[in-house]
């Protein structure tokens, strides 16, 4: 049976990518680099293949930290971790993700390939990037397996979310003078290279100290000397604040255009909410100083899981947007969370032991078919939606190819507009 209606397929036809990028870094600095490092690209490689690789490369970054770190320790805690040079390769292996993010659409344009396809499988690897990125800079800023690293995760995904959230009600995908996918990847490439040059170690030091703040009374009176890796996640906070009240402005002006409730929208907010506390809660077992995953060798697999969980939901609004069919507000991996949470509570709630979780075995094994479960929904998920859409469209995924107008696959660049092939 096909994943998607007859109706959300037909929608597929009416769907229209609109995007406003305020950044000058982007206009004025990357998009030169941009321009020239799509003419690098043959006109054989189909864009989706290009957003792919750039995911591979990022997935070979977390692979060589599983490889030197694989307890997900920081230098305060293991006496082993990435030796320094690694994080240049992830400073390279990121930058490299967002050029290939950046051209994508550009080789969609030239291969005849743009439509909405490609805009679910590029925001299906963003979000997917996102939770990857949160763990590797955390590492690389020294924080590891700490509440500041969930805070990260928790502000990261918010963002991706809002983003996400303010395209399906707006219809355009907003870039603001500071954004995640330009300024932000940048700020964290630019983390590695410290990192990579001064050592983890380099962001405990206290930011008073670091900035010669500390000589100042005034300014020891009003601001806390905490680790520069502290304080970039009070910054990031800040973005954090700054985004929800532009993402609300927009949709806010969007709803007044056309006479609907500018406070309605606000409610689809609430999957993200009510999936993050689950997490949390789970996090906080048996307690926020004491908790049995966050210092543990679990934390990375019930990250990634987390990750997984999280783009498996963003990838259903993106595919409700560009068929405009209702936003999924229910995801079913909320179940297995509840499941998990009230599991590890029962102590507070029933006065008896977890039944799961009753030993750290059995929570890792817990923990790990969450992580496994989370894997299956989300490739189940992208692989009927690839397939669904690709035979109603007639257009590969991961090569150049369409169905002409008697259903043969051939080369975009032999098919004419109206859809014979040039060679009959």
């Amino acid at each position: 049976m096909p994943y998607l209606s007859q109706t959300a397929l037909k929608n597929l036809k009416l769907y229209a990518y609109k995007a406003v990028d305020e950044s000058l870094v982007s206009r004025y600095v990357l998009a030169p680099y941009w321009n020239w490092f799509i003419t690098l690209w043959p006109r054989t490689v189909a864009p989706n293949t290009i957003t792919l690789l750039g995911l591979a490369i990022v997935v070979l970054n977390l692979i060589t930290l599983l490889i030197y770190d694989p307890l997900y320790y920081t230098n305060k805690d293991g006496p082993y971790g990435p030796p320094q040079w690694i994080y240049f390769t992830w400073a390279l292996g990121l930058f490299m993700y967002q050029s290939f993010d950046a051209v994508d659409g550009k080789q969609a344009r030239r291969t005849g390939m743009a439509g909405p396809l490609g805009q679910l499988f590029d925001h299906g690897c963003d979000a997917l990037n996102t939770t990857l990125e949160v763990v590797l800079a955390c590492r690389a800023l020294n924080l590891g397996r700490s509440w500041w690293t969930v805070a990260s995760q928790i502000a990261t995904l918010a963002n991706f979310y809002l983003t996400t959230w303010e395209e399906h009600h707006t219809g355009i995908l907003y870039l603001g003078p500071f954004s995640g996918p330009v300024e932000g990847i940048l700020m964290i490439v630019f983390i590695y290279v410290i990192s990579g040059i001064f050592g983890p170690s380099f962001w405990d030091q206290r930011f008073l100290t670091f900035t010669h703040l500390r000589n100042i009374p005034q300014v020891v009176d009003i601001v806390p000397d905490i680790g520069l890796n502290e304080a970039f996640m009070v910054f990031a906070a800040s973005g954090l604040a700054f985004n929800i009240v532009s993402s609300y402005g927009n949709v806010y002006k969007a709803m007044r255009a056309t006479g609907r409730s500018t406070l309605k929208p606000l409610v689809l907010l609430l999957p993200f909410v009510v999936s993050t506390v689950l997490q949390v809660l789970w996090l906080l077992h048996p307690s926020f100083y004491h908790s049995n995953i966050i210092h543990s060798p679990l934390f990375l697999p019930v990250m990634c899981a987390w990750g997984l969980q999280f783009a498996h939901h963003v990838g259903r609004m993106i595919l409700s947007h560009v068929t405009k069919t209702p936003f999924p507000w229910w995801d079913s991996m909320w179940i297995w969370s509840t499941i998990g949470v009230l599991d590890a509570h029962l102590p507070n709630l029933l006065h008896r032991s977890p039944i799961i979780q009753s030993t750290p075995r059995r929570t890792a094994i817990f923990v790990y078919l969450t992580l496994i479960i989370s894997f299956i929904a989300h490739a189940r998920f992208c692989t009927f939606v690839i397939k669904d859409i690709t035979e109603y469209l007639g257009m590969a995924c991961f090569t150049v190819r369409r169905k002409d107008a008697e259903g043969i696959w051939r080369d975009t660049r032999d098919i004419q507009q109206n859809g014979s092939s040039k060679h009959l």
